[in-house]
């Protein structure tokens, strides 16, 4: 067997072999454990982070497990008036604008600016000397025509009783009754200008042709004035009884009429600029014959006793007629209804304190409370709190920010209004009627 001959070159390679070997497998283990470490690194990262969600979802004394801070208050049944508001203007039954009929210098002011005049009180007096020298002629020619006329009738009976006995002629006779109807007609003209100059004099003497109220002073003692002017002595306003006039859209026409045909008195309400404050309290007096074609709008006019003055002429005040009462109606504070992209919601908060999203459907309101379907009398309704409130939320009821009343009273807030805690003098609107 031949022997093997083992050159320098063919020893070398052999002997260099197992170093690259074992280099290469140091490598691969050094690999394999920074894999480990990294898997086991992202492991308790991830248990890490994923304990602290569980914790607030189930363990104790995790902030998920917080109850919300929120208001409540309980639904409750009552009447709901269903109002109409529009934008009125106080406007007065009557207002004269006394001008002067005959010519002449102004003698006397009886009146003072503002001052509240009675029917037939003295106003004004023109200077009746001239239109009393008429009348004074007048009479003269009326007292000269009657004696005439007088005259003629002796004359006449005269003349008939020569007639009887044929001592004259019948044309004379005749003539003479002529002449009586002569002086009838001349008697009964001065008799007209007798009047008419009556009626010019009793025109120099002014008085207030209704009850109201004087403006400002236009005339000044020594002034001439023309007759039958357009320029007015005196602005006559009525006060009591006073109207507002507003307008409605044409589509509560059929409820109001429904309601005037069965002789019923619509309330009407006065209410300020703010809506916060009632002025006065009237009655649905007249509607308008047509609708106005521009707007759309009926016109009706209401009508208050202002015993006490509160509404002036031309002043603006927001009109609210109740067209509708609804009765055993479920009504919860107006606060407390949200909206969403499904129409009106609430939340309800059960006896477990666990707030439930309710959709609703709403049917009147007012300045306080809202009619409402889908909510029951006695539950209670989030008012506050709404900022991190979800459906299933723990709920911790307080107090209220008004008065100070306790979130779950079975009585909250004002027994009139349903609004927790706050007085009725801060809740925007009156109760409703």
């Amino acid at each position: 067997m031949p022997e093997r001959l083992v050159t320098p070159e063919t020893s070398t390679s052999a002997q260099a072999a197992p170093p690259e070997h074992s280099h290469r497998g140091r490598w691969l283990i050094f690999v394999g454990i920074l894999l480990v470490v990294a898997l086991l690194a992202y492991y308790f990262h991830e248990r890490g982070s994923a304990q602290p969600t569980t914790q607030g979802r189930g363990g104790r004394g995790g902030a998920g497990d917080r109850p919300v801070p929120a208001t409540v208050a309980q639904a409750q049944q009552g009447d709901m008036g269903v109002f109409v508001e529009a934008l009125g203007t106080v406007t007065p039954v009557q207002t004269i604008t006394v001008t002067s009929r005959v010519q002449g210098q102004i003698m006397a002011v009886h009146y003072r600016e503002g001052q509240m005049v009675r029917k037939g009180e003295p106003l004004i007096d023109i200077d009746p000397l001239p239109y009393q020298a008429v009348l004074t002629q007048a009479e003269g020619q009326l007292a000269r025509d009657k004696a005439l006329l007088e005259g003629a009738q002796i004359n006449v009976k005269r003349y008939q009783a020569a007639l009887a006995r044929n001592a004259i002629a019948q044309q004379t006779v005749s003539d003479q009754e002529q002449l009586v109807r002569q002086y009838e007609g001349a008697v009964k003209v001065d008799e007209g200008l007798v009047q008419a100059a009556q009626v010019n004099l009793s025109y120099c003497h002014i008085v207030s042709p209704i009850d109201g109220r004087v403006g400002l002073r236009l005339v000044d003692t020594g002034n001439i004035v023309q007759a039958n002017s357009t320029t007015a002595l005196v602005v006559v306003t009525q006060l009591t009884p006073i109207t507002v006039i507003f307008s409605v859209a044409e589509d509560y026409l059929p409820q109001i009429q429904a309601q005037t045909k069965n002789g019923n008195k619509l309330a009407v309400d006065a209410l300020d600029r703010t809506q916060e404050t009632e002025i006065a309290h009237g009655t649905l007096a007249s509607l308008d014959n047509q609708i106005d074609l521009t707007t759309g709008t009926l016109k009706l006019r209401a009508e208050f006793a202002n015993k006490d003055g509160s509404l002036f002429p031309n002043q603006f005040v927001n009109a609210k007629l109740l067209i509708n009462t609804l009765h055993s109606t479920t009504l919860i504070p107006n606060q407390s209804i949200q909206q969403s992209s499904q129409g009106p919601f609430v939340y309800v908060v059960g006896s477990d304190t666990v707030a439930k999203v309710r959709q609703i459907k709403t049917a009147a309101t007012d300045g306080t409370n809202t009619s409402v379907t889908g909510v029951q009398p006695g539950e209670s309704v989030v008012t506050a709190g709404f900022d991190k409130l979800q459906d299933g939320s723990k709920v911790a009821t307080g107090q209220q920010g008004g008065s100070g009343g306790q979130g779950n009273n079975p009585n909250p807030g004002s027994g009139k209004n349903g609004r927790q805690g706050a007085p009725d003098g801060q809740n925007g609107g009156k109760p409703a009627k």
